[in-house]
Formats: structure tokens, sequence, C-alpha cells
């Protein structure tokens, strides 16, 4: 770990050096026994920067000149980078990405959870770039982009290195210098890279096929945004899984509970989104799986369910599975949980409450579903 530095530079800035990075996309440096978070730096380099804000014991710093940058670092391959608040890690090469957010995933699960993380982390990765088959844009007239890094500020873009071609495509011919609707304040694209569901076409359904299955996907009905990982995430999930019934919780349009259904006898997939849980219902029935979706919020849910499934799978929302759904998943004593997790924090919390009552860690992998950001997609298989 790297030593404190307070050296003082001309005009009041101060020399920091890097530790490490932590979860949110800053790296972590010390300055006089406080913590100080900077945005766009890499562990080991030496930074001058500027603190521009204090909360309590914890400092905030923008970097001015990187003294001794790390190896690590590379040029980033977007325009924006650095303005828009949309990518974290475009100055660092993808093989330094996961390795950090490995570290960030165990170290996190070891703080929150107070529990060991496993020592194999298994990491799925993809393309770094033209992954996203989904963006939300903000609109300012005939102005549109992504909102600058910690602000409401405008970053009007043309183009986005993340974003699918067929994206780019409809930001360059339909979207960049279109003057919408003085009500409109955002708009979102979401393509198969056939067809671009896009404000003019709201009622427009994609129909986006993963492995074996295809799926209808409506506006307001969520959908991994990768598209080269989906497919592998959905083998991760399913994998070796088979018998007799199965619970999807926070099932969406079904992209676990129709490979799910071909592996059990019966499904039950749950979803409290009104437009989720119509397509979840016309998914199931067009493929003639034995899929029962259920509309309802998932925690109501399991204080009906008396039997026990032989297997779980919960991909829940950032704010995690909660004390309830555990309490819950903790009665039912399902032989297998699988749990999809979008956040290591919430993942920590409720690991920690699932191990206390009984299951252990089989299997632990990190499938990199947000290159060049921070966010961290995490499948723990757990065994009673």
């Amino acid at each position: 770990m790297a030593t404190q530095d307070t050296n003082k530079t001309s005009g009041g800035d101060v020399e920091l050096t890097v530790e490490k990075w932590v979860y949110g996309g800053d790296g972590l440096a010390r300055l006089d026994g406080q913590i100080v978070l900077i945005p766009f730096v890499l562990p080991g380099e030496t930074v001058r920067a500027r603190i521009v804000s204090r909360q309590r014991s914890m400092l905030r710093a923008v970097p001015l000149d990187i003294l001794a940058p790390s190896p690590e670092r590379v040029s980033a391959a977007c325009p924006y980078f650095g303005r828009c608040g949309g990518c974290h890690y475009q100055h660092a090469g993808y093989e330094t990405q996961l390795k950090l957010k490995r570290e960030i995933l165990r170290e996190t699960v070891r703080r929150v959870g107070k529990i060991e993380a496993p020592d194999e982390i298994e990491i799925i990765a993809g393309e770094p770039y033209g992954y996203r088959n989904r963006i939300q844009l903000h609109v300012d007239g005939a102005r549109t982009g992504y909102l600058e890094a910690g602000s409401h500020r405008l970053c009007p873009i043309d183009q986005c290195p993340i974003a699918s071609p067929r994206i780019n495509q409809a930001l360059r011919e339909n979207v960049a210098g279109h003057r919408f609707p003085r009500h409109v304040e955002s708009i979102e694209l979401f393509t198969d890279e056939t067809r671009v569901q896009a404000p003019v076409a709201e009622n427009l359904p994609i129909e986006y096929r993963v492995g074996e299955e295809v799926y209808r996907v409506g506006r307001r009905s969520f959908f991994q945004v990768n598209r080269f990982l989906a497919g592998r995430l959905v083998e991760r999930v399913t994998a070796s899984a088979a018998g007799a019934r199965a619970l999807d919780l926070y099932a969406g349009v079904g992209l676990f509970s129709l490979p799910l259904a071909r592996r059990f006898s019966e499904v039950v997939a749950v979803e409290a989104g009104a437009g989720a849980s119509e397509d979840l219902a016309y998914n199931a029935q067009r493929a003639g799986l034995p899929v029962r979706a259920e509309r309802a919020a998932v925690d109501l849910y399991l204080e009906t369910v008396a039997d026990t499934p032989d297997l779980i799978v919960a991909d829940p929302p950032r704010a995690g599975l909660g004390k309830q759904v555990v309490r819950e998943l903790l009665r039912l004593q399902a032989p297998r949980i699988v749990i999809v997790s979008c956040d290591p924090a919430t993942l920590a919390r409720d690991l920690a409450l699932l191990l206390a009552g009984g299951y252990r860690m089989e299997r632990t992998t990190m499938v990199d579903l947000f290159p060049q950001t921070y966010h961290i997609e995490t499948v723990v298989n757990l065994a009673r």
C-alpha cells in the first residue's frame, strides 16, 4: 500500500499517491489521515490534485496533472471521456480493469459482509467497446447527450464508443441535431442490431434473440444491455440446473425463465413491473414452455409459497434482496440458490445473512457486463 503523501504544491494544490480503486469509479488516496477520492486515476500513480469538497472525514478531489503515471494507463477511446459521466475507466487497459474490479468485489464482500471472499472468482468478459444495445440520452432542444460527471449539465455527443454500431448509426442519422418537442427531456434507444426502438416508435417491441430463445422486449421492460455477454450470463446462471420446480425472482421478460423451463417441469417467474410482466407472459406462451408468470412484488409472493423448490434464481435491482426476502428464502430452504447481483455492497449484505442461515458459496463469477464503467455484475451459486 502506498504511503501517505501530504506534499503541498504551488497554488495550494496537493500531491497524492493513489492506493487503490474503490467501488464507484474513484481512486483512493490519503491526506493527513483523511480519505481522498479522485476520479480518472490508477493505483500507484502520483497526482497533483485539487480538493473540491469535504464530507466529514472524506475529501473529494479532481486530478490536475499525473506526475507519475501508471504503466497500465492508456489513451481513452472516447473524445468525451472525463467530461461525460457515463464511463469511468477508459484510462485503464481492459485487463487492468478486470483485475481491479475483481479486487474491489473481493474487498467489498469482506468489508461489508464481514465474510471471507472466495479465493477463486472467475471472470467472464467480452468486447470492451461497442457492447451496449440500449442507451438513454438527455435532451435540451436540439442538443442530446449524457450528463457531465457529477452534474446536471449536458454533454452533447454524436457518438458513443461503448454503444453498438446500430445505436451509433441512429445517433448520427436520427438524433444528432434533431430538435425534439420541449416536453421531451430524455430519449432511449434500444436495438437488436436490426431494428431500433426509438422515441418515434414508442410501441415498437424489439424481438431479441439470446441463444435459442427469442424475447419480446417492450419499451418499459428491463433487459441486459451487453449484446456480447447476455448469452454467457444465461449459461452461467442456468448451468447444470434441473429438477421439478424452479423459482425465477425479479424475472423481467424471462431471460432466465425460458431456458430454465427447458430443464425443469415447472418454472414460476415473478415480476412486479407491468410492462415486463406482460412481455414475460407473452414470451412464455409463445415458446410453449412450462412457465407460470406471476405479477407480484417478490417479498409478498414468497410469503404465499409453501413448497420448497429445487432451485431459486434471484436477479434483484441494485437495492439487493433485503432482509424480508432473505428471511423467506431461508424459510423455504431450497437446496440451491443463484444470485445475480449488480451491486457488490448489497450482495455482501445479503450473502452474510444467507451464509449465517446455512448456505455456502459454491461458485462466484464476475461477469463484466459494463466495461469502461465501475459497475460490477456477479453471479453467486449457493448450496445448503
